[in-house]
């Protein structure tokens, strides 16, 4: 196998032929042994049937039907673990991840690069406050995580066998992919391209879902957040002290106190505030902790077609169904 296509999917019975009429003969045109595997979470649409209507026509598509709702971060993991070919690429079905990348990035990994990074120029059709927080998330990242990410590089990316290999034997349960192909290293290139607008329906991808995302950047690739918490604990003391140190000198020569009461309860809140917001991250590493020595499976296979259960035999439970 060539090249295997990573393609996560929820609700996106529409987006599902175009997309295919439009990859498919980028992938004949490469004259390679290919296969699209599509991560399916169940859907309450039509969506598996068009890939099952779709396959009988091509049988390089495949599906990984998980048993509950995973996520598009895990379903992408999932797709990695059965994945066979030299190559994979992992992109999205709504056409935001241009097809016509595909053809660019093989050639980049022709000449000797593991990672081919699709990096946007620009964002068409995204609302300003996703935009600029998605700025934010990659400026925080950027300076505190313990590895490199790239600005403006989402999940649409090329690796080679070797990559996808190494990402394979990592046990992290948080499948913040970014983080974990800069973790793996190897040789890396960008190819850049111009976003387009989402072909049909609206995004399955809630902000709540991207900011997660960016949590998992910034907690599970750096201990940053909890040396910034001891910090703050420290300057919040250091000013206590001195607020006390100013409030018996007055004492002391007898000066007339002026502060009131509003500003006893405005400092206990602040200080009650500092508390919960270090409880808080503390929390965040424990929770993530907690996920990891469970050792839960990461997903669990509801229906296979196309695949060999060997590829996902960790992840895999003996009464999954294969075709």
């Amino acid at each position: 196998m060539d090249l295997s296509i990573v393609v996560p999917v929820y609700r996106e019975e529409k987006n599902i032929p175009e997309f295919l009429r439009q990859i498919t003969p980028v992938l004949e045109g490469l004259s390679i042994d290919y296969e699209i595997i599509f991560g399916l979470d169940p859907s309450p649409d039509r969506t598996e049937q068009v890939i099952l209507e779709q396959r009988e026509h091509n049988p390089h598509l495949k599906l990984l039907k998980f048993s509950r709702r995973i996520g598009q971060p895990m379903a992408t993991l999932a797709g990695l673990q059965y994945s066979q070919g030299d190559a994979v690429i992992v992109m999205d079905v709504d056409l935001q991840d241009p097809p016509g990348l595909v053809a660019d990035m093989m050639a980049k990994w022709r000449e000797g690069y593991d990672i081919v990074l699709a990096q946007r120029r620009t964002r068409e059709g995204e609302p300003l406050i996703r935009t600029i927080g998605a700025r934010v998330a990659y400026w925080l990242i950027r300076r505190i995580a313990e590895v490199d990410i790239p600005e403006n590089t989402g999940d649409f990316r090329l690796l080679s066998r070797r990559v996808v290999d190494e990402i394979n034997r990592l046990k992290e349960c948080h499948g913040f992919l970014r983080g974990l192909v800069a973790l793996v290293g190897f040789r890396q290139t960008v190819v850049h391209f111009d976003r387009p607008t989402r072909f049909a329906g609206q995004t399955n991808y809630p902000s709540s879902g991207s900011l997660l995302i960016a949590m998992n950047g910034l907690i599970c690739f750096s201990s940053a957040a909890v040396r910034l918490s001891t910090v703050f604990g420290f300057l919040t003391v250091g000013c206590s002290l001195l607020l006390t140190g100013g409030y018996l000198f007055l004492k002391l020569i007898g000066h007339p106190i002026v502060w009131s009461n509003p500003t006893i309860v405005f400092l206990v809140t602040f200080l009650a505030g500092m508390y919960l917001i270090n409880l808080g991250i503390l929390g965040e590493y424990i929770a993530r902790i907690y996920d990891e020595v469970r050792l839960r499976p990461r997903f669990v296979i509801d229906r296979m077609i196309g695949l060999s259960p060997e590829g996902g035999a960790r992840d895999c439970p003996a009464g999954s169904k294969t075709r």
